[in-house]
């Protein structure tokens, strides 16, 4: 049995093609576009957050997109709105320590609540006796997430992503539990930034 062989096709290659030249519009030839200030914004919080997320401190704007800060003085009597604010908060799935998030800096004998954006306002209509809410321009710092005890600064109840302290019921339970004394704000607004 005899075989016949089939013709051969040469292969054709193909020479490359250049890519084509650039063109350049005027405007693609100016200088480069500032960004947008809601990514410039932006930015700055991704990079905030990444810091806190790998235990470093950082520094946030208070008020804005954040949060606004109540300060009180530390002890028995704020140790008691905790514990109140941990039954407000508690859902049928959360922890016994349910507060929102709360700062202690022992050093200075404060309790730092972090409460949703826009309560300083409402309280500098109607202060209270007994803490002093801050929000823009101020700025605050925050300890690593995973500083739960001292030394210095650190969660006495954890920050989380579905939850701040709600106001209202902060201002009930301090009026009623009077802790003290009360931190000066003029003294505060220049120390929160440096608190861890």
């Amino acid at each position: 049995m005899t075989t016949t062989q089939l013709p051969r096709r040469e292969a054709k290659v193909d020479k490359p093609r250049p890519a084509p030249a650039p063109a350049f519009t005027s405007s693609a030839m100016s200088a480069p576009r500032e960004p947008a200030a809601d990514m410039v914004s932006l930015a700055d919080r991704i990079r905030t957050l990444m810091d806190l997320a790998a235990g470093r401190q950082m520094s946030i704007p208070l008020g804005g997109q954040y949060f606004d800060a109540v300060i009180t003085a530390n002890g028995p009597a704020a140790y008691g709105v905790v514990r109140l604010m941990d039954d407000v908060q508690r859902g049928p799935a959360d922890s016994p320590d349910a507060c929102g998030p709360v700062i202690e800096d022992l050093q200075r004998g404060w309790l730092i609540w972090l409460v949703p954006s826009g309560t300083s306002s409402q309280w500098a209509r109607a202060p209270h006796r007994f803490a002093t809410c801050l929000g823009a321009p101020h700025e605050l710092a925050l300890p690593a997430l995973d500083q739960t005890e001292p030394p210095g600064p650190y969660w006495l109840r954890r920050c989380r992503s579905d939850r701040l302290v709600p106001a209202e019921p902060l201002r009930q339970y301090l009026g009623r539990f009077q802790p003290d004394p009360v931190p000066d704000e003029s003294v505060l607004g220049s120390m929160l930034s440096t608190i861890s």
